[in-house]
């Protein structure tokens, strides 16, 4: 049986908003294999919640997007992805981005970047005058209290500070591997047996 952590943890908690989740292979849930999660918010009451920055939807457009809210199509929608944020609230959508844009609605996520949930991020995005770095996703990932913690001490997840570089310029197919690089880890050297009891 295993021991829970959440009592002996309480003065040593650290909020992992602002970092990488890296899923270790063998991940039991298939929607986070080799995943990437930027965390949006961590606090020992609430729980964390994140999004997954390396799933593109395959269907879904960002001309998708703004015909269903009636905004203006843009010039360059043909080069921005939708990224599938994770199994939650997958109706609603999140805009990650650089500091260089903010809204009223903008909160922090993080040290230098920031999350805008309302449709006037992609109007902005739409006519050019949006933030330089962004990400749009539909749903987010979520943990309860303690359940993060818990995941991360039984080495489903490693965590490393995010790089601006990978979440918003490196092509997605190769964040998984290039977050590992941060770690030192070489993703061909990991086992799918890694962390598992």
């Amino acid at each position: 049986m295993r021991m829970k952590k959440a009592n002996n943890m309480a003065h040593e908690w650290t909020s992992l908003a602002g970092q990488f989740l890296i899923a270790m292979p063998g991940i039991d849930d298939v929607r986070f294999d080799k995943a990437v999660v930027y965390i949006l918010e961590h606090t020992p009451e609430k729980g964390a919640v994140g999004l997954v920055i390396n799933r593109p939807a395959e269907q879904l457009t960002f001309e998708d997007i703004l015909k269903q809210l009636h905004l203006p199509l843009s010039t360059h929608q043909q080069d921005i992805r939708i990224l599938l944020g994770g199994p939650a609230e997958t109706s609603r959508g999140f805009v990650l981005h650089s500091g260089d844009w903010l809204h009223a609605t903008t909160l922090a996520a993080g040290a230098n970047s920031f999350v805008t949930s309302t449709q006037e991020v992609l109007e902005a995005i739409a006519d050019h005058t949006g933030p330089s770095h962004f990400l749009i996703a539909l749903g987010c990932a979520t943990w309860i209290a303690g359940q993060l913690e818990d995941e991360v001490m039984d080495n489903v997840w490693l965590t490393t500070p995010a790089d601006p570089v990978i979440l918003f310029q490196t092509p997605y197919h190769e964040r998984w591997k290039r977050a590992l690089e941060r770690l030192g880890v070489d993703a061909l050297y990991l086992s799918s047996d890694f962390g598992k009891a």
